[in-house]
């Protein structure tokens, strides 16, 4: 077993103290594409653990809620063509969550780059500019800027992008296929979910993650805190951090 996950499993003992540590920190958090999948998952995992004492998110729309538990969160909407004019909306967050992402299917192949790369970049960008210290992004397996195949290609070269930028801690994500069921229709990514079921039963770790376990490795990796600059955690390591409290008991 690599020494980072056994340090991962001995620090779940402690995990609820501490959550509640963290919490007196009174820290601030935003959340981009929470309207998305993992976004709104977030957000919901958020409200409900009181990890943040302000949660904001910055999207190109607000949101309804209909749940009272949401009505302390802050709605910034931006214009992600002219971000530069939103960079209050970045300002004054100790902690970022960047879950926007579209595919080349859905925007073609110049709206994805203009997304997945540089609506992000730019939003790390004005992140940092605006007192962000921990920057979190979702990116993919595999993801790699030599890469051949452009979406993996895409997300490794913003990673190392946003890396350059130097904030106090950059966590990039790199999950496996999302186990989810999203209301927008994606057929190619509906098959290949039903196809992992019965693969994630014999390999949980290899090829796939709910959604929900993806969610949880972020704000318990928020919570065990780090002095490590750069952390990238792969499919594996988020479903062992996503799954401290299962390893606690």
């Amino acid at each position: 077993m690599p020494s980072a996950v056994r340090s991962i499993l001995r620090m779940a003992k402690d995990l609820q103290t501490l959550r509640e540590d963290y919490k007196r920190l009174n820290k601030s958090c935003f959340i981009l594409g929470a309207s998305g999948e993992t976004g709104k998952e977030l957000l919901k995992q958020i409200v409900q653990s009181g990890l943040f004492s302000k949660v904001t998110t910055v999207g190109r729309r607000k949101i309804d809620f209909e749940d009272e538990a949401y009505k302390d969160v802050i709605q910034e909407v931006v214009d992600f063509e002219k971000l530069d004019e939103y960079s209050s909306a970045f300002q004054g967050h100790d902690v970022g969550f960047c879950c926007l992402g579209t595919t080349k299917a859905k925007s073609g192949e110049a709206g994805f780059i203009r997304v997945d790369h540089d609506y992000v970049l730019k939003s790390a960008q004005l992140a940092k500019a605006g007192g962000c210290q921990h920057f979190n992004l979702e990116s993919s397996k595999g993801a790699n800027k030599g890469s051949s195949f452009l979406y993996l290609r895409v997300k490794g070269e913003v990673e190392a992008e946003i890396e350059e930028i130097g904030f106090d801690r950059f966590t990039i994500y790199r999950p496996a296929v999302l186990l989810v069921d999203r209301k927008e229709s994606r057929p190619s990514e509906w098959f290949a979910r039903k196809a992992l079921v019965p693969v994630s039963y014999f390999f949980p770790t290899a090829y796939s993650v709910p959604i929900t376990t993806l969610v949880r490795a972020m704000l318990n990796n928020a919570a065990l805190q780090s002095d490590k600059k750069v952390e990238l955690l792969e499919n594996k390591a988020i479903h062992t951090l996503g799954k401290m409290e299962e390893q606690k008991s």
